[in-house]
């Protein structure tokens, strides 16, 4: 049996987790496909798959395998995906994992617009709070926010993550607005389970500052701190990419302006700069000239309150 075409059946099977569905995507029976992973796995002598009655997954030497088969299928051109993803017309699909509230305020339109440019693409864009491998989650690409990543995969920074202090004009009317970031520890707060859940690190003039920061309610999930700061539970540490517009529309006010958080990186990452399909390579510098402008575009409302005070 042709080894080439083994390949691509199982790189199908691992990226679809499903023989049924990579059968139909090959336009090959079921039983053919089955044919081809046996056959690849007795000429590698491995196990590449373990096999349920309603899923499929990669064992840890499939897993290995994979990343291989990809690339002799990518350097011999026999993946229909990398064959077509030609300049002029790319094709394919790509599987993109990020944040969920990030997700919903930016990368949706900025995916929309690839697909706009390119009409034969197609994308999964998985939204989660939770970070996902994206060897065992088959994912082609995830864009993360933070300055602390795994060192086992490439990461591209295309940006620039800034957060505000926030609450709603209702809160400050009744609690009063903190005047120093030591008043925090007297307010109602709404912390991120992951991001300054017990400690604020602020910059003023230059200087860095640490205070605590332990809220009445902790969320993993940003859109969560965002509507109880809305409705005036407390104050917030928010990215301004989620609520620049509540700022502008003065349906949070900003606490401490004159303090600044942490500025988090805003990074592509991916599994290897190596034999990179096409799509991807595109997908990337889609996202740089979208992300690495000097004022993101959801910061230009802080940057004109800035200027104005």
């Amino acid at each position: 049996m042709d080894r080439f075409t083994a390949m691509q059946v199982f790189v199908e099977i691992a990226e679809r987790g499903s023989l049924t569905e990579a059968g139909q995507a090959l336009d090959m029976s079921r039983a053919m496909v089955s044919r081809n992973l046996e056959s690849l796995e007795d000429w590698l002598g491995i196990r590449l798959l373990h096999r349920t009655t309603r899923r499929v997954s990669l064992t840890e030497a499939g897993a290995e395998a994979l990343q291989r088969c990809r690339q002799v299928l990518e350097l011999t051109g026999d993946v229909r995906a990398v064959a077509g993803a030609r300049q002029s017309a790319p094709s394919g699909r790509l599987r993109i994992a990020t944040a969920t509230s990030f997700g919903q305020a930016c990368l949706g339109d900025v995916v929309a617009q690839f697909l706009a440019r390119y009409p034969k693409v197609e994308i999964e864009l998985l939204a989660q709070e939770r970070t996902v491998n994206l060897v065992e989650d088959r994912i082609d690409l995830a864009v993360r926010i933070g300055n602390q990543l795994d060192e086992s995969l490439i990461a591209r920074r295309l940006g620039d993550c800034r957060s505000v202090l926030c609450a709603s004009p209702a809160y400050v009317a009744a609690s009063g607005m903190p005047i120093e970031p030591e008043s925090l520890a007297s307010h109602r707060c709404i912390t991120h389970a992951y991001v300054g859940r017990n400690e604020l690190r602020l910059r003023q003039h230059g200087q860095d500052i640490k205070v605590p920061f332990r809220g009445v309610l902790k969320t993993n999930e940003s859109t969560i701190a965002r509507s109880a700061a809305l409705s005036g539970a407390g104050i917030a540490l928010l990215p301004t990419y989620l609520v620049s517009e509540d700022l502008q529309q003065n349906r949070l006010v900003r606490v401490l302006p004159d303090y600044e958080p942490e500025t988090l990186g805003i990074h592509a990452v991916y599994l290897s700069r190596h034999h990179q399909p096409p799509l991807l390579r595109l997908m990337l510098d889609h996202l740089a000239s979208y992300f690495s402008k000097p004022v993101a575009p959801w910061d230009q409302v802080l940057s004109t309150e800035s200027a104005g005070g």
